[in-house]
């Protein structure tokens, strides 16, 4: 059985990426626990956000047309709820957080899971 990525764009998130990397630079997202929109994943320039020892890299995603890999952190704490799914990266209408790229675009970017393992 191979190994399915621990996180994936879908088609939509990966376009909006390739526009906010071309604005913005090479890219990450963090995804915290917590309510609000600190359950969304958050969309910043590679190293804004200081990661510390309560997060991991759960995935250096790869995304068409982008010459680096995007960084999927997360906390540790929300991992050990989540490390039995696959995280899918989507992006809807709506306003997130001010503090992630997409804020500005009427757009923002949400995971949606499947279990995994099963």
């Amino acid at each position: 059985m191979v190994d399915e990525p621990r996180v994936e764009l879908t088609p939509a998130a990966a376009e909006l990426v390739r526009r906010l990397r071309a604005d913005h630079g090479p890219l990450m997202f963090h995804q915290s626990g917590g309510c609000c929109d600190g359950s969304a994943p958050m969309c910043y320039p590679d190293g804004e956000f200081r990661t510390g020892a309560a997060d991991i890299l759960l995935a250096s995603l790869t995304v068409p047309g982008v010459p680096e890999t995007v960084g999927f952190w997360m906390s540790r704490n929300q991992y050990e709820v989540w490390s039995h799914t696959r995280l899918i990266v989507d992006v809807v209408p709506g306003r997130g957080s001010g503090f992630s790229l997409e804020a500005p675009e009427g757009v923002r970017f949400l995971i949606r899971s499947r279990m995994v393992g099963l």
